[in-house]
């Protein structure tokens, strides 16, 4: 319950008297309640949760010092009345939420004010218990690659690869997969978000994979890149030395008090200096925790500091469309003012015969 403390001491500095919270993975945060639909009203004193009948079993299981309100018809015109008789005047409801969900809240008698990222900058900072889940993650994603990584050769496809990843991490305890796995050999691993296809590997290609696990409700995320041998593959062992000490140098500046952008810019400037900034477009990390892209984000724009209890990857990354893509992702954890890399796969250049 500690989550709804911290969200009723902050009640008062948002200008509210209530908050509305429909995103699932923050009712999840706060409340436990993993089913798909709900929502929760959270006042200084008063804990409701708010769903329809096929989750009321659910909900009273999952749930502790909430108050279980069971709707049918008209929905958000019970959730206002539900407010009024709690005494709330301005109600607080998170900024993510449709428009037309909003103007179906507008009731006379409550005023509504628009609240963003409210519970996802609690999530930002994991504690104890929130980490030994995200470290479970991270130890089922690599027991389950360590199984499939001997078929990581030629004349092997892509697809073959990454539903043979999934079946392992399924039977290492994990609910489901955080995202789609990546599987990308030759030009595809160029296209950072690929999907798998038929492609078969072929001597000289990169292969890319990335992948997670879960525990708990938390995620993990990594990717490792490996090289196939074959002719002419010096200048891809060149950009995976770039990368890797691009990786290296960002995790090395990690500390508590950083700036996120300046860990962005620590990666951005080694692949820039290389004369490779034009093929590195995304950030170079993210916060991972009950969703797979969460605060805080590293990235050019990323103005927040780096606090204790942050857990986020460091993904530099290098995708040329005519020769293929490199990238190497760890998880890293701040703790007592610097950073601990939870992930434990080997990183340098492995190529494969």
């Amino acid at each position: 319950m500690k989550h709804i403390a911290a969200i009723t001491d902050a009640l008062d500095s948002k200008g509210i008297d209530a908050i509305l919270v429909t995103d699932n993975r923050n009712i999840r945060y706060l409340s436990g309640f993993s089913g798909s639909f709900g929502c929760l009203i959270i006042t200084k004193k008063e804990r409701v949760f708010c769903t329809d009948s096929r989750y009321e079993e659910q909900a009273r299981k999952q749930l502790t010092g909430f108050e279980v309100m069971i709707v049918s018809d008209e929905k958000t015109k019970t959730l206002i009345e539900k407010a009024k008789a709690l005494g709330v005047k301005t109600l607080g409801f998170e900024s993510t939420t449709t428009y037309a969900f909003y103007k179906s809240l507008l009731r006379k008698g409550v005023r509504l004010k628009a609240v963003s990222n409210f519970v996802e900058d609690m999530r930002k900072i994991k504690d104890s218990a929130e980490l030994k889940l995200i470290e479970k993650a991270v130890e089922r994603a690599e027991q389950a690659f360590f199984e499939v990584k001997p078929y990581i050769k030629k004349d092997v496809s892509e697809r073959k690869i990454a539903a043979m990843l999934e079946e392992s991490i399924r039977k290492k305890g994990c609910s489901g997969l955080p995202f789609d796995i990546i599987v990308a050999a030759g030009q595809n691993s160029a296209m950072p978000h690929a999907r798998p296809t038929d492609n078969k590997i072929k001597a000289g290609d990169l292969v890319l994979i990335d992948w997670g696990g879960e525990a708990g409700g938390y995620f993990s995320d990594m990717t490792r890149t490996f090289l196939v041998k074959g002719e002419d593959i010096s200048k891809k062992q060149e950009i995976y030395k770039t990368v890797l000490l691009a990786n290296k140098a960002a995790i090395n500046f990690v500390a508590e008090g950083k700036q996120a952008k300046m860990v962005d810019r620590t990666a951005r400037d080694i692949i820039k200096n290389a004369g490779y900034d034009e093929f590195f477009g995304h950030g170079t990390g993210h916060g991972v925790g009950i969703d797979i892209h969460e605060l805080p984000h590293i990235s050019k724009t990323g103005n927040e500091s780096i606090k204790a209890g942050m857990v986020f990857t460091v993904e530099p990354g290098i995708y040329i469309p005519s020769l293929g893509g490199i990238r190497i992702e760890d998880m890293i954890a701040v703790d007592k003012g610097r950073c601990r890399v939870l992930t434990t796969i080997p990183k340098e250049l492995e190529i494969i015969s």
